[in-house]
């Protein structure tokens, strides 16, 4: 995008106001991806705030060699997974799980219910595949970004990438059955034993 490859530029020449503008264009984006991986809301804000931090200190090693929306999605996986790291090692007295409960305009009562619901089972689903897997899965389910794309984030090979896509779905779709708010999303792919 030329308007962030300009907005670099004056990054990387100390420009306050281009950092700022590079913040608000890409704020939205980041905080969705850190929120869909780690499934609480309460440290979104955090976590952004520090990966434009990020940002800010290592701007100047951005080389364009791919597109500033694969780099940032590196660098926000990269605070996202230290900042689980951080998490698992501190203490916790109580953990509310909450989840990422999309915006509905006036939805019925129960039918938010029920969306909380499927939206903190799934999350817990996410909770128990492998970070390499879920960041995978996160990355191409719900940021709609391509295996190559997640190769250059996560850094590793195109096809280990659609391999561990694979596998985490498929140890979703067997988590699924064991989820009865999500049970009923499990697809009926086995054809009924003949009774013969």
């Amino acid at each position: 995008m030329a308007l962030d490859e300009e907005l670099i530029a004056r990054c990387k020449a100390g420009d306050t106001v281009a950092f700022r503008e590079l913040f608000r264009l890409h704020r939205a984006d980041v905080a969705r991806l850190v929120q869909r991986m780690l499934g609480r809301p309460t440290d979104v804000d955090d976590v952004v705030q520090e990966v434009f931090l990020q940002v800010y200190r290592s701007v100047g090693d951005f080389q364009g060699k791919s597109r500033f929306s694969t780099w940032l999605y590196r660098v926000t996986v990269n605070v996202v997974l230290m900042h689980r790291r951080a998490a698992r090692s501190r203490p916790t007295l109580v953990e509310q799980p909450e989840g990422m409960t999309p915006r509905d305009p006036d939805p019925l009562p129960d039918e938010q219910a029920a969306r909380h619901a499927r939206v903190q089972a799934f999350g817990r689903l996410l909770e128990r595949i492998s970070e390499k897997k879920r960041t995978v899965f996160v990355l191409h389910e719900l940021q709609g970004l391509g295996a190559a794309e997640i190769a250059d984030v996560v850094g590793a090979p195109v096809l280990t990438v659609r391999t561990r896509l694979f596998y985490a779905r498929r140890e979703l779709e067997a988590m699924l059955k064991e989820e009865p708010t999500l049970a009923a999303l499990v697809p009926e792919t086995a054809a009924p034993e003949d009774e013969s």
